[in-house]
């Protein structure tokens, strides 16, 4: 596998309202124990469309990653202006991932037109890339049921690797384990 796309939850489907969540850290990290393995193993380029929550984070993580591996991350929002709406602090961290990706490009030009625009996008992300890398709980699956209904329709033998709220809790328990404090 060369090319990974990631996506998962927006970040008020996990009641995450500031970027200064303690949880987010712990989802980062899942993240980043999935990729590190993939990276391992060969992974060259990470493809997101850089929607605000698991995408901006697991930009994050493959920007921290860059020091150690030779790996490029690219973003391919479903068209300009994706951040309209969003938060401000939301806003500046896109426009910071729109300079510092290796490659980004809207897939169509011009503002928002209709949801074709999102269908558009899944379907190219997963045309693009080798597999995906989904965190989704599939009894809560929120606005990951779109792309993931699309993945189960359309891409039969597309490797779909998720990150469970389970995969997060061991994430969680590794680093208690690893604080020198908790075996006090």
């Amino acid at each position: 596998m060369k090319i990974l796309m990631v996506t998962g939850y927006k970040p008020m489907e996990l009641n995450i309202f500031k970027e200064d969540d303690s949880r987010i850290q712990f989802i980062k990290a899942s993240i980043e124990k999935r990729v590190r393995e993939f990276l391992e193993e060969g992974l060259e380029w990470v493809i997101i469309s850089g929607q605000m929550g698991v995408e901006l984070w697991a930009a994050d993580v493959v920007m921290e990653l860059k020091e150690e591996y030779p790996v490029q991350l690219g973003v391919f929002p479903p068209f300009e202006n994706q951040d309209g709406r969003w938060p401000d602090a939301l806003k500046e961290k896109y426009e910071e991932l729109t300079m510092t990706a290796d490659f980004f490009k809207p897939i169509y030009k011009g503002d928002y037109q209709g949801p074709y625009q999102f269908r558009t996008k899944d379907m190219w992300l997963i045309d693009k890339s080798d597999a995906c890398l989904l965190l989704m709980d599939e009894e809560f699956p929120g606005s990951t049921k779109y792309f993931y209904d699309t993945l189960q329709k359309t891409a039969k033998d597309y490797p779909v690797f998720t990150i469970t709220p389970q995969d997060i809790d061991d994430v969680v328990e590794d680093l208690r384990m690893q604080d020198p404090h908790y075996w006090d």
